[in-house]
């Protein structure tokens, strides 16, 4: 009998303090390592192809690529953390309290990170579209850099404070050896929701509405018979700008779509028990987006098709390959 519950158990040696193991039926444990697997893998290679093509070539050194590129980084990262979250879903954590906590800080800064960066994109968006003229000299490829160098520390920071107790004393909510959970209180759950939702979604829904609106009036203008000829040309240089709000916008809709359920769960409760037991479908989506990222652009952006193709055939380790004209 006691070796019976001992191979329930995720470390049999403890028999008063393990965790029991979680027995998921073969055909699902299979079925979910292959679908898990795939999609990190797909993430992976194509967020790496990406960071690849805009780091290669230099025609794609614009500011708003390198805000792509932001983003590529924590869509890759949030490839390689998929597994890890499911490592969370299952009941024996097998690497120690540490390595837990550090999953979980890395976790939070991924996700704080994907936030900062479509707020960036909006905001880069908004000035391209609502102060074209004034665009080269507002979004500098210094002021970029340097805004995408305080998202990812800042996030980093945020992430610290809301696991700050787990930080201090990892393990410390685990009801038994083999669990990796963190709590949030009331406070640290509400700055979270506010930090990492609110306001970020608040400043991406006004800006983006801003953006439709000044697109839609555009489009009007240059529908009309009475456009002056001194207006042509920048309705011209508008026109791609508006391409890439777009495509842009198809982005930051599949993001908020795959975002908003992990926060409304959030929003139900006040103390949140974050494992991913419970949570794990909710975050799953939030995952998927960072694979569907590279899918949108491969539809809308040509550039992207041609530097995969140059990648492909291993054109790129060509001399002068990175002065290659692909737009």
């Amino acid at each position: 009998m006691e070796t019976l519950e001992g191979a329930e158990l995720c470390f049999p040696e403890l028999l008063n303090t393990s965790c029991r193991k979680k027995v998921r039926p073969h055909s699902e444990a299979t079925l979910l390592y292959i679908l898990l697997s795939c999609i990190s893998l797909l993430t992976v290679a194509l967020n790496v192809l990406v960071i690849i093509s805009i780091s290669h070539f230099r025609q794609l050194h614009t500011p708003t690529n390198l805000l792509l590129l932001s983003l590529a980084v924590s869509d890759l990262l949030c490839g390689l953390l998929l597994p890890v979250e499911f490592l969370f879903a299952e009941a024996c954590w097998l690497f120690g309290d540490l390595v837990c906590t550090l999953s979980f800080f890395l976790v939070f800064s991924v996700i704080s990170v994907s936030v900062g960066n479509m707020v960036l994109i909006s905001v880069d968006r908004y000035v391209a579209i609502c102060y074209p003229l004034r665009y080269p000299t507002k979004m500098t490829h210094r002021r970029v850099q340097i805004c995408v160098c305080l998202c990812w520390l800042i996030s980093a920071f945020c992430s610290s404070l809301t696991i700050n107790d787990l930080l201090i004393q990892p393990g410390r909510y685990n009801s038994c050896v083999g669990e990796c959970v963190v709590v949030l209180n009331y406070i640290a759950g509400t700055v979270d929701l506010v930090l990492s939702f609110i306001i970020p979604f608040t400043i991406i829904i006004v800006l983006y509405m801003r953006v439709f609106v000044v697109a839609v009036s555009q489009a009007r203008a240059m529908r009309s018979q009475t456009v002056a000829v001194t207006h042509q040309r920048s309705g011209t240089v508008k026109k791609s700008e508006m391409k890439a709000a777009r495509t842009l916008g198809v982005v930051i809709s599949v993001f908020v779509m795959c975002f908003c359920p992990y926060y409304c769960v959030t929003l139900a409760g006040e103390n949140s028990l974050v494992s991913a037991s419970s949570l794990f479908f909710f975050i799953f989506l939030f995952y998927l987006s960072s694979c569907l990222n590279p899918v949108i652009y491969a539809f809308f952006y040509p550039w992207f098709r041609k530097a995969i193709k140059l990648i492909v055939t291993l054109q790129i380790l060509q001399p002068g390959s990175h002065e290659a004209n692909i737009l």
